[in-house]
């Protein structure tokens, strides 16, 4: 019989390996003084705990090798080497029993394949969750009271080293937090350009950063631990069944302690510099809400480098406001360089008003008259027949109410918003709700599309006037080049 064996250590420390090594000679040893059986493979999982099995690969493995029928029986200690988790140690062993592979819990004196052997599982598996469970509360509860005394959990940091749950200055890194703090408050600058100086300097990152970004810098002009004071349990454990960390929004008690450490900032500063973290916030969250209504937002492509372009709003000398864009890549990075890593980033693309953009667009739809005079015309009558056949099936109420829906609607079909089915329907519903005039007008009175309207959808569809909602279904895109020049895409069918 070809036997696999499964073994698992819990932790990654020098004991707990030397406690697997064991464990492997261990089985090899008495699997060799049995001759029907054969050695096929020892899986084992180094430092994950066994409350899941997600993330024990080794496990995952057998299990797969097991649906390959590459072996028969499989031999493990005791049940909470294999699963502390019922439900898995059912699941698996059900699922390993309908492959015809057994599972042989030496320890806990069960085969898989007896008769009884599920019921016998159930219990013990439950015994080895509840010990998980009570393991993991006594684990928090003693952690909490630790942190409670003022020892630190985590690992080192930027401008701090810790040791034996202690916060020690590691000057060079603190050098490097007060740049950050002094460039953001003192001189103004953001968080990207913050991250790109520091790249360009070749100032090294904690240990377990890959890279300067803006999501750092903004994490650590948040991070209290600079002006002296600890909060811990920051995030927390749901479930010891899964270990899954999440950030503790209220669900658990903060470990607040001020003053615990010796500071890198000056709790003055780190407060003006939340305080200005906050208006920044604010002020972005303004422009991204503007930005993101704009008809162009995300259709203005860089020609250099093809990144999206995206709007700034600026100041002039008088304080009039002002929309111009700009290349990310270039928000982003600033000019077009070469990194120490070798990589290329920055772009030299010019900014381009918003003014500037519109003109070209207007010119653009300009150019077509010829082909938008026919369109135009077959537009406005699409329209007409539409509206027609609503007047013949519905009645409908004041004209002046009516209309102004009916304009309503009009607009939104005329920026392929809706369809024509869709235009019908609507229109359908709002004629339902409103009463009806009681006296029907003249067949030959009703024009839906009357002159004013008319005149509007020519001046539109001729470049005449600006109007946000057409012109985002018109352009396809707009390429913006270094050297002046602005290429167009539109969509001749909307026009």
């Amino acid at each position: 019989m070809r036997i696999a064996v499964y073994c698992r250590v819990s932790t990654d420390k020098d004991d707990q390996i030397n406690s697997l090594e064991s464990q492997k000679r261990f089985f090899r040893e008495y699997i060799e003084r049995n001759p029907s059986w054969e050695l096929t493979k020892i899986y084992s999982d180094e430092g994950i705990s066994g409350t899941s099995t997600k993330k024990r690969h080794s496990f995952n493995r057998m299990i797969d090798d097991a649906c390959e029928h590459r072996f028969e029986l499989i031999i493990t200690k005791e049940i909470s080497r294999f699963a502390r988790n019922t439900l898995d140690s059912i699941y698996y062993t059900r699922k390993l029993k309908n492959y015809g592979v057994g599972v042989i819990f030496m320890n806990d004196n069960i085969n898989t394949l007896d008769p009884d052997a599920e019921l016998r599982l159930t219990i013990m598996s439950s015994i080895a969750q509840e010990e998980s469970r009570k393991i993991s509360e006594r684990v928090k509860w003693g952690q909490k009271r630790r942190m409670e005394q003022g020892v630190v959990f985590g690992r080192d940091m930027l401008g701090y080293d810790i040791r034996s749950g202690t916060l020690f200055i590691n000057k060079n890194g603190a050098e490097t937090v007060k740049l950050i703090f002094h460039k953001y408050l003192n001189e103004g600058k953001g968080t990207h350009k913050i991250a790109q100086e520091l790249r360009e300097s070749g100032i090294p990152t904690a240990s377990h950063m890959k890279n300067w970004n803006n999501t750092v810098i903004s994490r650590i002009l948040r991070n209290e631990k600079y002006c002296g004071d600890l909060i811990q349990k920051k995030t927390y454990t749901p479930s010891y069944l899964s270990h899954e960390k999440k950030p503790n929004r209220g669900y658990e008690d903060f470990v607040v302690i001020r003053n615990h450490h010796e500071p890198i900032i000056s709790r003055d500063l780190f407060e003006k510099t939340q305080q200005e973290l906050e208006r920044r916030s604010v002020s972005i969250e303004r422009r991204s809400r503007y930005s993101s209504r704009y008809c162009l937002s995300g259709k203005i492509k860089c020609g250099n480098c093809g990144s999206s372009f995206v709007s700034r709003l600026r100041k002039r000398k008088n304080g009039e406001p002002y929309m111009s864009w700009r290349c990310y890549e270039a928000v982003i990075h600033g000019k077009k360089h070469s990194e120490s890593s070798g990589d290329t980033k920055g772009c030299d693309n010019s900014t381009v008003s918003d003014g500037d953009i519109k003109q070209v667009l207007l010119c653009a739809v300009r150019e077509l008259i010829p082909y938008t005079v026919k369109t135009t015309e077959k537009l406005i009558n699409t329209i007409q027949r539409v509206l027609n056949v609503e007047h013949q099936e519905n009645r409908y109420k004041d004209s002046e109410t009516f209309n102004d829906k009916r304009q309503a609607l009009l607009e939104l079909y005329l920026n392929n918003d809706i369809s024509i089915d869709d235009f019908r329907l609507m229109n359908k519903k709002i004629v339902s709700v409103e009463p009806a005039i009681k006296k029907e007008p003249e067949k030959d009175s009703f024009n839906p599309v009357n002159t004013e309207m008319r005149e509007y959808i020519k001046l539109l569809s001729s470049g005449e006037i600006w109007d946000d909602a057409f012109y985002r279904n018109l352009i396809e895109s707009v390429i913006v080049h270094t050297n002046n020049t602005i290429v167009v895409r539109i969509r001749l069918q909307t026009l």
